[in-house]
């Protein structure tokens, strides 16, 4: 389809998924991420594709790597503002401020830079999709989570935000909101959610399932197929929506 498509944290996990998935259907990608070497593997498998290192927290990073995509294509069509990470877990009084910091930092600040920079470009041609991940753990409280919670919740309310600022110019901004997703970032969660609850790592893994109607966790190419369907013509009505892919979380564990 030729579209211009911008991916944050695009090496790996949901990032990686949704890179592949818009360069299979004939799109443009830039994406960066945090991880040098996983920007590594991406330049290797998909050769054509604009990587850069960049930490969306860090404004100078994140501003060279927006340019060197202005260079190249003056303009973007679909921005996924999809950088996160599952931060720290434990109770309030018992989490570093640090930890806290940086977790609100990646999934909340990385995000308004990206669409900081995503609404001028749109606005000024008059057209354009935005997609942000948040999680339903934005949907729900999510105790011994509490830095991830809010941040999430905050993405929601950014993207409701968004919707109204830059509707008028024919901006469309939407927000996808996944349910525990197969991968190494969730293993990394459950791991620390059994550190702070001394419960086993495959108890944690069954409660996941448990909390969802469907029975099931997602993968990155349920995430990627609404992305998609978000960022073609079939949804140009929509707007402003949090949507989420979860097979229906009921609780959160």
């Amino acid at each position: 389809m030729n579209r211009r498509v911008l991916i944050t944290a695009g090496a790996s996990g949901i990032g990686l998924g949704l890179a592949k998935r818009f360069t299979a259907e004939g799109d443009r990608v830039a994406l960066c991420d945090a991880d040098a070497e996983a920007i590594a593997r991406v330049q290797t498998e998909l050769p054509g594709v604009i990587a850069c290192p960049a930490d969306v927290t860090d404004e100078a990073q994140i501003a060279a790597f927006f340019g060197q995509v202005d260079k190249a294509w003056g303009g973007v069509d679909v921005v996924c503002a999809n950088a996160g990470t599952g931060g720290p877990a434990g109770r309030i009084e018992d989490l570093e401020y640090d930890a806290w910091r940086n977790c609100v930092g990646v999934n909340l600040f990385g995000a308004f830079l990206t669409c900081r920079w995503a609404a001028a470009r749109m606005r000024a041609q008059g057209s354009g999709s935005i997609i942000l991940t948040s999680s339903t753990a934005g949907l729900f409280g999510y105790p011994l989570r509490s830095p991830y919670a809010a941040a999430k919740w905050g993405i929601v309310g950014l993207t409701k935000t968004l919707a109204m600022e830059l509707g008028p110019a024919g901006v469309r901004v939407n927000c996808i909101c996944p349910g525990a997703v197969e991968g190494d970032r969730m293993e990394r969660v459950l791991a620390n959610e059994s550190a702070a609850t001394g419960t086993p790592v495959e108890e944690l893994r069954a409660s996941y399932v448990a909390c969802t109607s469907l029975r099931t966790w997602v993968d990155a190419d349920d995430l990627a197929d609404m992305a998609l369907f978000l960022a073609s013509p079939a949804a140009s009505k929509i707007s402003g929506q949090i949507l989420a892919v979860d097979g229906h979380t009921e609780s959160i564990n």
